[in-house]
């Protein structure tokens, strides 16, 4: 089942996220205080932060928060997912594909039309994500192009859209 975070799940959110990677391939220890810190900030979106829950259990966890593409005068709001977490024993069943699926759904809804994320191409790229470079788009960190990627949720969303996101 899928639903919105509460309260009373942050702290299970927070050992989920923790748990989760301390297995990832990229990981900087924080993802779960990076957590805590989003809910604090005025980036939150609480509709859009959603738990994956079976037998009273959270197994997976996703947060889709606001940023900004700033282009000289021009600024556009878009989302950034920023984590997403399965836990070890449940990756490769579809969880953290449900949670994208529902995530977006719910985004669209709320009149949003684009998705940003730092992560891994060669999972991303399944749910529409393309680098920034592709739409001319830049970061202001030093995170290699190719793991910045971003995804229309409507078409052509971004085809205006240039300038840098500084989000991550």
């Amino acid at each position: 089942m899928i639903r919105k975070e509460t309260k009373e799940d942050f702290e299970e959110i927070y050992n989920l996220v923790k748990t989760a990677f301390q297995t990832a391939n990229v990981s900087d220890g924080k993802e779960q205080d990076f957590v805590n810190q989003l809910r604090g900030g005025e980036t939150y979106i609480p509709e859009l932060a959603l738990v994956a829950e079976e037998n009273g259990s959270l197994v997976g966890h996703i947060m889709l928060s606001k940023a900004t593409v700033t282009g000289g005068d021009d600024r556009h709001e878009v989302l950034y997912i920023a984590p997403i977490s399965v836990i070890l024993e449940r990756r490769n069943e579809g969880i953290g594909s449900a949670l994208v699926a529902e995530s977006f759904k719910l985004a669209r809804e709320m009149g949003y039309t684009s998705v940003f994320l730092v992560g891994d191409p060669a999972y991303y790229h399944r749910f529409g994500f393309r680098s920034v470079a592709d739409f001319g788009i830049t970061t202001t960190h030093e995170i290699p192009v190719e793991y910045v990627m971003a995804c229309e949720l409507v078409p052509d969303a971004l085809g205006k859209v240039h300038g840098k996101i500084d989000c991550f």
